[in-house]
């Protein structure tokens, strides 16, 4: 698996899947849009640690930065 996440990217996930479980957590949000709120959170923490997102490279997205060779 190449990356194709950028550090901008990633921060971003991480910082959105920990404002999904606290608000889970808290109560905040709860039943079916809580659980999905968190199945998300853990999907961008998982794809954030990895550096890959299966998604973008199904649609050709790369905000890695890092420049392919021709």
């Amino acid at each position: 698996m190449k990356k194709n996440m950028g550090t901008l990217d990633r921060a971003v996930r991480i910082i959105l899947s920990i404002v999904f479980a606290v608000l889970f957590f808290t109560g905040t949000v709860s039943g079916a849009l809580g659980m999905v709120l968190l199945v998300a959170g853990g999907i961008f923490l998982a794809t954030s640690l990895i550096s890959f997102c299966p998604l973008y490279t199904m649609l050709g997205i790369n905000t890695c930065g890092v420049k392919k060779n021709a």
